[in-house]
């Protein structure tokens, strides 16, 4: 079947974006429109809040919201909030918090707090004489013809750090960048930064033009390609870390030296091997999205910053990192990370509100620390099970309830499986061999039949 392209999509209502879908795409099914309408709020101004939140709404989409408790972050206990669909992210997160506990917690420091943004623009003529302009007069202008957009930002203790004109010209031919550095306190600052950057591309422009120095009307114009903050902040940074002697890593039959021979060892393996380091970054990353979702921050940013840091040095490598040194075990991590407090979704969306408040209501640089814990506790337990008892212990448990759930399981078949499968593996065949039998069905399609 040929689908037709539809005019006006926007500016139907949400009940009629929902019938033209489900005719155009799903058959005319009316369990469809029920499904997408069993997830509307039933208060009809928080499902508008939501609706407003993006462009041509039809449903809400939801996701598990969860608790990881027993944080000990700078001597202070915190319950993190995580809204995560990956099965065992919040009970690995927890379990790391539960051992480090004991063991002096996590402790966190902001090592910097600088966001940048750019101007792109292309410039053909003598390049000493826009460097001698640039410092002697532009750079001033530009901070001069922004301090409207400034001013709020200024009396909050931020603002514009620092401007520099960047020669580009032998990458491409007559490209330039004028680098700008900021501090958005308890901000992103994503609005703020652009609009101090299209506010630079003008005053450039205007006085490129107007500069008597400036004669080749060709030459020396400026063409302004673009202006845009940017998502790396490689100096918007939170280290987070854990360390203890190396005498309370020991655990059941694994010793403290066999814990760290492992685990050093598999830390360095993500550090020299771009393949490994890819799935151990991508666990560090279900637990910092997970924080960064249910503040209400941007985790696609977050993500790209910071597989564009872990490449920083010309390879992929591990974000996390350990050493032994004088009888003391240390891991850490250093986060880039641009996050917010204000703005945006932390001052709209009621998850978000609450999250914030179980934070004690954080400020940027508090939440910062939080994110980077979340992402150390989480490849922390991850690695302590691959070197120990094996990675999918925890992940099969989860992996049997949904198949569980995908058969309608009752609560009791439920609690028979999961002993069931204590000292079994844990596959999509096997459970539903099983399951079968308790049943006393020959297959599933004889269970179907039953509803």
């Amino acid at each position: 079947m040929k689908h037709q392209a539809v005019e006006g999509f926007s500016k139907l209502s949400k009940e009629g974006k929902i019938e033209w879908v489900v005719n155009e795409y799903l058959n005319g099914d009316d369990s469809a429109i029920k499904i997408l309408k069993q997830y509307w709020n039933d208060d009809a101004e928080l499902q508008k809040l939501h609706d407003e939140f993006s462009e041509n709404t039809i449903s809400n989409f939801y996701m598990p919201f969860g608790l990881a408790p027993n944080f000990l972050i700078n001597n202070e206990l915190y319950a993190i909030p995580m809204a995560v669909e990956e099965s065992s992210v919040v009970a690995a997160a927890s379990k790391a918090a539960k051992f480090w506990q004991t063991r002096g917690g996590f402790k966190t420091t902001i090592l910097s707090t600088t966001k940048l943004g750019h101007v792109h623009f292309m410039y053909e003529g003598d390049k000493e004489k826009l460097k001698t302009a640039f410092d002697s007069t532009i750079k001033n202008q530009l901070i001069e013809t922004t301090n409207d957009i400034t001013k709020n930002m200024r009396a909050r203790g931020g603002g514009i750090l620092n401007l520099e004109l960047i020669d580009k010209t032998a990458d491409l031919d007559h490209y330039f960048q004028i680098k700008a550095s900021f501090e958005t306190m308890d901000s992103m600052g994503a609005n703020f930064i652009n609009s101090c950057l299209e506010q630079f591309a003008k005053t450039l422009k205007a006085a490129i033009e107007t500069d008597t120095n400036f004669t080749d009307p060709e030459k020396d114009s400026v063409q302004i390609v673009m202006c845009i903050l940017s998502n790396y902040t490689p100096d918007c940074i939170v280290r987070a870390e854990v360390s203890c002697p190396i005498e309370q890593l020991a655990e059941g039959n694994v010793t403290s030296a066999e814990f760290i021979e492992k685990f050093s060892r598999a830390v360095r393996i993500a550090e020299i091997e771009p393949y490994r380091a890819t799935t151990h970054n991508k666990g560090i990353m279900n637990g910092i999205d997970a924080v960064v979702i249910a503040t209400g921050n941007d985790f696609r940013a977050v993500e790209a910053c910071a597989h564009t840091y872990a490449a920083k040095d010309g390879q992929y490598s591990s974000l996390t990192h350990c050493e032994v040194k004088d009888g003391i075990f240390r891991f850490w991590i250093d986060l880039p990370t641009a996050l917010g407090t204000i703005g945006g979704l932390t001052a709209l969306h009621p998850l978000v509100k609450l999250a914030l408040g179980i934070l004690g209501k954080p400020n940027a640089k508090e939440l910062m620390g939080f994110v980077a814990v979340a992402g150390l506790a989480q490849n922390f337990g991850a690695l302590r099970s691959l070197v120990t008892t094996g990675i999918q212990k925890g992940h099969m448990k989860m992996h049997l309830m949904n198949i569980l759930n995908q058969l309608e399981a009752t609560e009791e078949e439920k609690k028979y499986f999961v002993n069931y499968f204590k000292d079994k593996t844990v596959s999509h065949h096997n459970v539903i061999e099983e399951f079968c039998k308790v049943r006393g069905v020959k297959n599933v399609e004889e269970i179907k039949k039953e509803k």
